[in-house]
């Protein structure tokens, strides 16, 4: 069945397999803060618009959800900011597997590039600047977080909103902080964390 499949309708039916599963995720006791299960249509929604990075959101994210709910959306932004057949392609050279012809025509479907060389290191780099981009802003916003909370708190803060400006996918925790779909507001005028998530949003909208 698959074997008849173009790689843009691998892509489509990965994504759909990628978000349901999410939506599932976030739909268990476990991923609500107050153990009390999203609606089903709030946790579709929410794993859609992790995936696909748009930012929009129906529950607050920092209030709404658990650390597990919260790391799910993470996992799903990451997943969605990168492309999950990146990431694929990255678990299958760590495994030390070679990735086969139709997975190189995924990945070029992915990259929209034109032959098939240079594939595999394309990937490479792709990880490397993107572990690279998101650790370096992860430590920065951790340092400025670290003045207003824990240490521990900070490091978590600093990794998920690396990550979602990074990924351009406008998703905020500190709803658990200020106040609900606060975002952040209450940086407004704070030059280190505009900064560091004004160059992660381009550098990673520029890929």
């Amino acid at each position: 069945m698959m074997a008849k499949l173009s790689p843009s309708q691998v892509m489509v039916l990965g994504f759909a397999a990628i978000i349901i599963s999410g939506s599932l995720l976030l739909k268990l006791p476990i991923a609500a803060a107050n153990q009390v299960p999203l609606r089903y249509l709030d946790a579709l929604f929410t794993a859609t618009s992790a995936v696909c990075v748009t930012g929009l959101v129906v529950v607050d994210t920092g209030t709404a959800l658990s650390p597990f709910g919260q790391s799910v959306v993470l996992t799903l932004i990451q997943i969605g900011g990168l492309g999950f057949m990146t990431l694929s392609a990255t678990l299958t050279i760590l495994m030390g597997k070679r990735i086969g012809l139709r997975e190189r025509l995924l990945i070029r479907e992915a990259y929209n590039q034109f032959n098939l060389a240079g594939l595999v290191r394309l990937v490479k780099q792709v990880v490397k600047v993107t572990i690279l981009c998101e650790g370096i802003g992860a430590l920065l916003l951790a340092l400025r977080f670290s003045q207003q909370m824990p240490k521990k708190q900070a490091v978590l803060y600093g990794i998920f909103h690396s990550v979602s400006a990074f990924c351009n996918a406008g998703f905020d925790l500190f709803g658990r902080i200020y106040a609900p779909f606060s975002s952040l507001t209450t940086y407004a005028g704070d030059w280190w964390v505009s900064l560091v998530i004004a160059f992660l949003i381009i550098i990673g909208g520029l890929g």
